[in-house]
């Protein structure tokens, strides 16, 4: 490990309040649970934070329930409790497949929804779904609760409105209408960063959203449009080139970054017509 462990400070809040009480009084403090992320940047020695604050152990982070007809998803929720919740497989079956999808077994039993989140990248596989159910973000500080819609969480890449002393606490589904569609292409079935992600919603108007396209998760709202207005599938597919802006880089390129998510669009219309 090139970080030099005697270098960082970990807190153990016993609860929630312990915690928020802790970000507003000792921060700045890098929240982890899970750790899936964090510790491969401290491996790497390339994690910026010095002093962490474990939420591992704080169960009023956990559980998944309906309440009324909202789907609610603790922020410590992982992939494989997702996965495995009747729930979400009856409310969210995107998302299920999302879950399936990140990773390997060890991941999906450590990596949590909260850190797909708070992370941010433009490549997580649980982003798009979220988009595309119109979710909405449960932050907390010490003194108060917010609830911000996912399409206004992120203002860049990796960045987003959350506060310093804030924690995501939860996410917040509203019911989902229509035909649920998900597909991650990666250069592996298993264990592979996705070159591209999307997830959509076939209902009368209707519902896409990317990821590895743009700096962080993007919903093609005019694409949706275009669509919801019996516009041809072609000319569609040319309107969703211009609401992303993939990149080169290791995984993939541009130019496959495009040619897949107009061939994924497609077919998300085909198979749910």
């Amino acid at each position: 490990m090139r970080t030099s462990l005697s270098s960082l400070t970990l807190l153990e809040p016993r609860s929630l309040a312990d915690a928020l009480r802790m970000l507003r009084d000792e921060g700045p403090l890098v929240p982890i649970a899970g750790g899936t992320d964090i510790y491969v940047s401290l491996n790497f020695g390339t994690a910026t934070g010095k002093r962490f604050i474990n939420l591992w152990g704080l169960d009023g982070l956990r559980g998944i329930e309906r309440r009324a007809s909202t789907l609610v998803i603790g922020a410590l929720a992982t992939w494989t409790e997702i996965a495995r919740a009747k729930p979400v497989q009856k409310h969210l079956p995107m998302l299920v497949a999302a879950a399936r999808e990140v990773g390997g077994v060890q991941i999906q039993n450590r990596g949590t929804i909260g850190g797909n989140i708070a992370t941010g990248s433009p490549a997580g596989d649980s982003l798009p779904v979220l988009a595309a159910a119109d979710a909405v973000v449960v932050l907390r500080n010490a003194a108060d609760t917010r609830r911000v819609p996912f399409t206004s969480f992120y203002t860049g890449y990796r960045t987003s409105v959350m506060r310093p002393d804030e924690l995501i606490v939860a996410v917040e589904i509203p019911p989902v209408q229509g035909r649920q569609w998900f597909r991650k292409v990666g250069t592996r079935a298993a264990q592979a960063i996705s070159k591209l992600v999307i997830a959509a919603v076939r209902d009368t108007l209707p519902r896409i959203a990317l990821g590895s396209v743009a700096p962080s998760v993007v919903r093609a709202w005019k694409t949706e449009e275009a669509l919801a207005g019996n516009t041809p599938i072609a000319d569609a597919r040319a309107i969703l080139m211009t609401e992303i802006a993939p990149i080169d880089d290791l995984r993939s390129t541009a130019e496959y970054r495009r040619r897949v998510a107009g061939n994924l669009l497609e077919r998300f219309w085909a198979e749910t017509r």
